[in-house]
């Protein structure tokens, strides 16, 4: 089954759903819920008009590329007007109040400053 340009794997439905950007877990149940799909069916074990009404369930939503693009041009928007959230992006930092002396190795792109033990490595001969 292919949704928005994505294959979506044969796993229960919140699951395999979770694959799209923009849905999770939880809204891959609900959705299930509001389609009035069993949560526990495969990807695979849909028939059409079950899997018609997730699409249709999915048209209401903004997913993908369109999503991918709202954030980024929310971002953009932050850079532009100079605000500090705009800023800590453009620095590569913590947007969200979180400390820095430690524990921002994945915005800073996991940089390790410190010396480490000190002891030099046995060269093997």
């Amino acid at each position: 089954m292919r949704i928005s340009g994505i294959n979506i794997p044969n796993k229960r439905l919140p699951y395999a759903l979770a694959i799209l950007y923009g849905i999770g877990v939880p809204l891959g149940k609900t959705l299930c819920r509001d389609a009035k799909i069993d949560p526990t069916k495969k990807a695979d074990e849909l028939t059409p008009t079950e899997e018609a009404a997730l699409r249709r369930a999915l048209e209401v939503l903004t997913l993908e590329g369109d999503l991918k693009r709202e954030v980024a041009q929310n971002i953009k928007r932050l850079k532009d007007i100079g605000a500090y959230r705009g800023v800590r992006h453009q620095r590569h930092l913590p947007t969200r109040g979180q400390r820095t002396k430690t524990n921002s190795r994945t915005v800073r792109g996991n940089v390790r400053k410190t010396m480490g033990s000190g002891r030099r490595k046995v060269e093997k001969t």
